[in-house]
């Protein structure tokens, strides 16, 4: 389960964080829906530092037991400094299954990420592959990322669905 929620933090950390404050108005949630079995939020402010634009994954949905390309774009609007970091939550339904705070930039340099603090400001594609587990249960899981800068200043917020349910048969194939 902890590679599952350092999925999402890992796709924050290869775009970069950055320190800026984050002071406006909250936007309306706009979720990203990219198919049945995941889609993504960005709960942010127009203002954080870290502007998501796209998160691809391949294979799409997820399988347990196999690697999981994630595909990250997304604009740095101000540099990153060291000393960001990012609060992990994934939930099984109301149950809380990992709760944990994680060093973005240690997080980038551990991965051997492409993108290292400090990251210049700019725009990002940031592809990053990990193994999921194959003992992943089949469930529906929620992952909420709260990136915040090295003055605690709002970075990025990003809440991420994942249903490993499996599917009885592919509705598709019923032209449904």
């Amino acid at each position: 389960m902890a590679r599952l929620s350092f999925l999402s933090l890992l796709a924050l950390t290869l775009v970069g964080v950055s320190s800026a404050n984050s002071i406006g108005q909250q936007e309306a949630l706009v979720p990203v829906h990219t198919q049945e079995g995941w889609d993504w939020t960005d709960c942010g402010l127009a203002t954080d530092p870290i502007q998501i634009e796209s998160i691809h994954i391949t294979p799409d949905p997820p399988k347990p037991g196999k690697d999981l390309t994630v595909l990250v774009k997304a604009i740095a609007q101000h540099e990153v400094q060291e000393g960001a970091y990012a609060d992990v939550t994934v939930k099984l339904g109301l149950i809380k299954l990992l709760q944990k705070q994680f060093d973005v930039c240690e997080e980038a340099r551990n991965a051997n990420a492409s993108v290292r603090c400090p990251v210049e400001k700019g725009y990002y594609e940031v592809e990053q592959t990990v193994a999921l587990p194959k003992e992943i249960p089949q469930a529906k899981f929620t992952i909420s990322v709260r990136g915040y800068t090295v003055d605690d200043d709002s970075l990025v917020c990003l809440d991420l669905k994942v249903d490993f349910m499996k599917k009885p048969f592919p509705l598709s194939k019923f032209g449904w």
